[in-house]
Protein backbone atom coordinates (compact mmCIF):
# COMPACT_ATOMS: atom_id res chain seq x y z
CA UNK A 1 0.00 0.00 0.00
CA UNK A 2 1.26 3.43 -0.94
CA UNK A 3 -0.31 6.86 -0.68
CA UNK A 4 -0.25 9.38 -3.49
CA UNK A 5 0.12 13.15 -3.54
CA UNK A 6 -1.75 14.70 -6.48
CA UNK A 7 -2.03 18.35 -7.49
CA UNK A 8 -4.92 19.52 -9.68
CA UNK A 9 -4.30 23.05 -10.92
CA UNK A 10 -5.78 25.65 -13.25
CA UNK A 11 -6.89 29.29 -13.45
CA UNK A 12 -9.84 30.79 -11.61
CA UNK A 13 -13.26 29.37 -12.51
CA UNK A 14 -11.96 26.16 -14.11
CA UNK A 15 -13.80 23.94 -11.62
CA UNK A 16 -11.13 23.09 -9.03
CA UNK A 17 -13.44 23.17 -6.01
CA UNK A 18 -16.18 21.32 -7.91
CA UNK A 19 -13.72 18.54 -8.75
CA UNK A 20 -12.48 18.46 -5.14
CA UNK A 21 -16.01 17.84 -3.89
CA UNK A 22 -16.66 15.23 -6.59
CA UNK A 23 -13.53 13.29 -5.63
CA UNK A 24 -14.58 13.42 -1.97
CA UNK A 25 -18.01 12.10 -2.95
CA UNK A 26 -16.54 9.26 -5.01
CA UNK A 27 -14.16 8.21 -2.24
CA UNK A 28 -16.79 8.33 0.51
CA UNK A 29 -19.18 6.19 -1.54
CA UNK A 30 -16.58 3.43 -1.46
CA UNK A 31 -16.52 3.50 2.34
CA UNK A 32 -13.36 5.56 2.63
CA UNK A 33 -13.07 8.32 5.23
CA UNK A 34 -11.41 11.62 4.46
CA UNK A 35 -10.74 15.07 5.83
CA UNK A 36 -11.66 18.22 3.90
CA UNK A 37 -9.17 21.05 4.41
CA UNK A 38 -9.12 24.56 2.99
CA UNK A 39 -7.02 27.72 3.21
CA UNK A 40 -8.78 31.05 2.48
CA UNK A 41 -11.96 29.86 0.78
CA UNK A 42 -13.62 32.57 -1.32
CA UNK A 43 -16.61 32.58 1.06
CA UNK A 44 -14.47 33.56 4.03
CA UNK A 45 -15.86 30.53 5.90
CA UNK A 46 -14.31 27.14 6.78
CA UNK A 47 -15.76 25.33 3.79
CA UNK A 48 -15.05 24.26 0.24
CA UNK A 49 -17.43 26.16 -2.01
CA UNK A 50 -17.87 25.73 -5.74
CA UNK A 51 -19.12 28.57 -7.91
CA UNK A 52 -21.86 26.29 -9.24
CA UNK A 53 -23.36 26.21 -5.75
CA UNK A 54 -21.99 23.03 -4.13
CA UNK A 55 -20.60 23.54 -0.62
CA UNK A 56 -19.15 21.27 2.07
CA UNK A 57 -17.88 22.13 5.54
CA UNK A 58 -14.10 21.87 5.90
CA UNK A 59 -11.36 22.53 8.43
CA UNK A 60 -9.55 25.83 7.94
CA UNK A 61 -5.76 25.45 7.66
CA UNK A 62 -3.68 28.13 9.32
CA UNK A 63 -0.09 27.50 10.34
CA UNK A 64 -1.01 23.97 11.41
CA UNK A 65 1.27 20.99 11.13
CA UNK A 66 -0.98 18.92 8.88
CA UNK A 67 0.39 15.69 10.32
CA UNK A 68 -1.08 16.68 13.69
CA UNK A 69 -4.56 17.02 12.18
CA UNK A 70 -4.41 13.41 11.03
CA UNK A 71 -2.95 12.17 14.31
CA UNK A 72 -5.74 13.93 16.23
CA UNK A 73 -8.27 11.93 14.21
CA UNK A 74 -6.42 8.72 15.01
CA UNK A 75 -6.38 9.64 18.70
CA UNK A 76 -10.19 9.80 18.58
CA UNK A 77 -10.35 6.37 16.98
CA UNK A 78 -11.22 7.67 13.51
CA UNK A 79 -9.28 6.49 10.48
CA UNK A 80 -8.16 8.83 7.69
CA UNK A 81 -7.89 7.33 4.22
CA UNK A 82 -7.51 10.54 2.23
CA UNK A 83 -7.22 14.32 2.42
CA UNK A 84 -8.88 16.88 0.16
CA UNK A 85 -6.98 20.20 0.27
CA UNK A 86 -8.56 23.15 -1.54
CA UNK A 87 -6.82 26.48 -2.22
CA UNK A 88 -3.55 24.58 -1.84
CA UNK A 89 -1.56 27.42 -3.40
CA UNK A 90 -1.73 29.14 -0.01
CA UNK A 91 0.04 26.30 1.82
CA UNK A 92 3.59 26.84 2.99
CA UNK A 93 6.37 24.74 1.47
CA UNK A 94 6.73 22.99 4.84
CA UNK A 95 3.04 22.04 4.83
CA UNK A 96 3.39 20.51 1.36
CA UNK A 97 6.30 18.47 2.67
CA UNK A 98 4.09 17.29 5.54
CA UNK A 99 1.49 16.12 3.01
CA UNK A 100 4.18 14.20 1.13
CA UNK A 101 5.23 12.56 4.39
CA UNK A 102 1.65 11.49 5.11
CA UNK A 103 1.39 9.94 1.65
CA UNK A 104 4.72 8.12 1.95
CA UNK A 105 4.77 7.01 5.57
CA UNK A 106 1.12 6.34 6.51
CA UNK A 107 -0.41 5.70 3.07
CA UNK A 108 -2.88 8.62 3.08
CA UNK A 109 -3.98 9.70 -0.39
CA UNK A 110 -3.70 13.48 -0.73
CA UNK A 111 -5.63 15.46 -3.35
CA UNK A 112 -4.62 19.12 -3.63
CA UNK A 113 -6.42 21.74 -5.71
CA UNK A 114 -5.30 25.28 -6.46
CA UNK A 115 -3.87 27.97 -8.67
CA UNK A 116 -0.38 27.61 -10.06
CA UNK A 117 0.46 31.32 -10.40
CA UNK A 118 -0.46 34.55 -8.64
CA UNK A 119 -1.58 37.91 -10.06
CA UNK A 120 1.97 38.63 -11.26
CA UNK A 121 2.18 35.38 -13.21
CA UNK A 122 4.65 33.95 -10.66
CA UNK A 123 4.23 30.64 -8.87
CA UNK A 124 2.86 30.56 -5.35
CA UNK A 125 5.37 28.98 -2.94
CA UNK A 126 2.92 26.21 -2.08
CA UNK A 127 2.23 25.46 -5.73
CA UNK A 128 5.93 25.45 -6.56
CA UNK A 129 6.59 22.85 -3.87
CA UNK A 130 3.66 20.76 -5.08
CA UNK A 131 5.11 20.82 -8.60
CA UNK A 132 8.38 19.58 -7.14
CA UNK A 133 6.98 16.82 -4.90
CA UNK A 134 3.63 15.62 -6.25
CA UNK A 135 3.33 12.14 -7.72
CA UNK A 136 0.87 13.45 -10.29
CA UNK A 137 0.28 16.92 -11.74
CA UNK A 138 -3.08 17.34 -13.43
CA UNK A 139 -4.05 20.48 -15.35
CA UNK A 140 -7.84 20.78 -15.10
CA UNK A 141 -9.25 20.58 -18.60
CA UNK A 142 -12.25 22.93 -18.31
CA UNK A 143 -11.22 25.91 -20.43
CA UNK A 144 -11.51 29.41 -19.01
CA UNK A 145 -11.50 31.98 -21.79
CA UNK A 146 -9.92 35.40 -21.94
CA UNK A 147 -12.24 38.15 -23.22
CA UNK A 148 -10.72 37.63 -26.69
CA UNK A 149 -11.82 33.98 -26.80
CA UNK A 150 -8.34 32.48 -26.36
CA UNK A 151 -7.89 30.13 -23.36
CA UNK A 152 -6.74 32.16 -20.36
CA UNK A 153 -4.47 31.06 -17.53
CA UNK A 154 -3.30 34.33 -15.95
CA UNK A 155 -5.18 35.66 -12.92
CA UNK A 156 -4.94 39.43 -13.33
CA UNK A 157 -5.61 41.67 -10.35
CA UNK A 158 -7.60 44.73 -11.43
CA UNK A 159 -8.41 48.06 -9.81
CA UNK A 160 -9.99 51.09 -11.49
CA UNK A 161 -9.72 49.44 -14.90
CA UNK A 162 -5.97 48.81 -14.60
CA UNK A 163 -4.01 45.58 -14.12
CA UNK A 164 -2.03 45.77 -10.88
CA UNK A 165 1.54 44.46 -11.08
CA UNK A 166 2.69 44.81 -7.45
CA UNK A 167 1.31 44.15 -3.99
CA UNK A 168 0.71 41.37 -1.47
CA UNK A 169 0.55 37.89 -2.96
CA UNK A 170 -2.60 37.04 -1.01
CA UNK A 171 -5.48 39.47 -1.39
CA UNK A 172 -9.06 38.21 -1.24
CA UNK A 173 -11.07 40.64 -3.36
CA UNK A 174 -14.83 40.86 -3.56
CA UNK A 175 -16.71 40.13 -6.74
CA UNK A 176 -18.89 42.87 -8.19
CA UNK A 177 -22.30 41.33 -8.92
CA UNK A 178 -23.42 43.27 -11.95
CA UNK A 179 -22.70 46.14 -14.32
CA UNK A 180 -25.07 48.51 -12.56
CA UNK A 181 -23.20 48.09 -9.30
CA UNK A 182 -19.95 48.78 -11.13
CA UNK A 183 -21.42 52.15 -12.13
CA UNK A 184 -22.74 53.13 -8.73
CA UNK A 185 -20.44 51.31 -6.30
CA UNK A 186 -21.39 48.19 -4.34
CA UNK A 187 -22.71 47.85 -0.82
CA UNK A 188 -21.31 45.21 1.52
CA UNK A 189 -22.39 45.16 5.17
CA UNK A 190 -23.68 48.69 4.80
CA UNK A 191 -20.42 50.07 3.37
CA UNK A 192 -20.44 51.42 -0.17
CA UNK A 193 -17.52 50.24 -2.28
CA UNK A 194 -16.30 52.51 -5.06
CA UNK A 195 -15.07 50.88 -8.25
CA UNK A 196 -12.03 53.17 -8.15
CA UNK A 197 -10.78 51.31 -5.06
CA UNK A 198 -12.48 47.90 -5.32
CA UNK A 199 -10.11 45.13 -6.37
CA UNK A 200 -11.29 42.28 -8.57
CA UNK A 201 -9.71 39.51 -10.63
CA UNK A 202 -10.00 38.66 -14.32
CA UNK A 203 -8.61 35.71 -16.26
CA UNK A 204 -6.54 36.76 -19.28
CA UNK A 205 -4.50 35.05 -21.98
CA UNK A 206 -0.74 35.64 -21.90
CA UNK A 207 -0.79 38.37 -24.55
CA UNK A 208 -3.48 40.46 -22.91
CA UNK A 209 -1.99 39.85 -19.46
CA UNK A 210 1.31 41.25 -20.71
CA UNK A 211 -0.40 44.23 -22.31
CA UNK A 212 -2.75 44.82 -19.39
CA UNK A 213 -5.64 44.77 -21.85
CA UNK A 214 -8.94 44.00 -20.11
CA UNK A 215 -11.01 44.12 -23.27
CA UNK A 216 -13.62 46.48 -24.67
CA UNK A 217 -15.76 46.45 -21.49
CA UNK A 218 -13.59 46.60 -18.37
CA UNK A 219 -16.70 47.08 -16.22
CA UNK A 220 -18.11 43.64 -16.89
CA UNK A 221 -19.78 42.11 -13.86
CA UNK A 222 -19.41 38.86 -12.01
CA UNK A 223 -15.62 38.85 -11.93
CA UNK A 224 -13.85 36.38 -9.74
CA UNK A 225 -12.09 36.26 -6.41
CA UNK A 226 -8.57 34.92 -6.23
CA UNK A 227 -9.47 32.93 -3.14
Amino acid sequence: MVGHLKFFFGPMDCGKSTLALQIDHNNSRQGRRGLLLVRHDRSGRPQISSRIGITRAASEIRDDDLRHLVRAEWAEGRRVDYLIVDEAQFLSAAQVEQLAELADDVQVDVYCFGLATDFRGEMFPGSRRLFELADELKAIQVEVLCWCGVPGRFNARVRAGQVIRAGDTVLVADTVPDTEQHRSGTESDGVTENTETTVRYQVLCRRHFRLGDLGPDVAQGGQLRLA
